[in-house]
């Protein structure tokens, strides 16, 4: 069995935070590209909009840059890691403030050529 040529791209700096977008990555984890493409803009999370942006680059980059044909792809691997958090206060009463972090995601997708059966 022969390893397939990986596509990468991704993303940094996302303004949302890696939880929040696990959740969207968990569900077209292994799937067909196309199919992924078709069922993100249905998906009433706001990580949808980036993810499927991402999604449409690392497709791109396969078709134009290495020759591969988008219905023989799926999502090998995605993930969302952590990105810098800034810290930010807002005052409160009596003179104290409340600590808010704005947290920020990384995502990274690897699509895979699907191999063909010979018979």
């Amino acid at each position: 069995m022969t390893d397939g040529i990986d596509v990468r791209a991704s993303v940094r700096h996302v303004p949302m935070s890696a939880q929040k977008v696990r959740l969207v990555l968990d569900l077209i984890r292994g799937m067909d590209v196309n199919e992924a493409l078709a069922t993100l803009p249905f998906i009433s999370k706001a990580a949808a909009k980036p993810v499927y942006k991402l999604l449409r680059s690392a497709v791109a980059n396969a078709e134009e840059n290495v020759g591969l044909s988008r219905d023989d792809l799926f999502i090998y691997r995605i993930h969302a890691d952590e990105g810098p958090t800034r810290q930010w206060r807002r005052f409160g009463a009596r003179g104290r403030f409340k600590p808010l972090k704005r947290r920020s995601s990384h995502i990274t997708v690897i699509l895979r050529e699907r191999e063909v059966e010979q018979a």
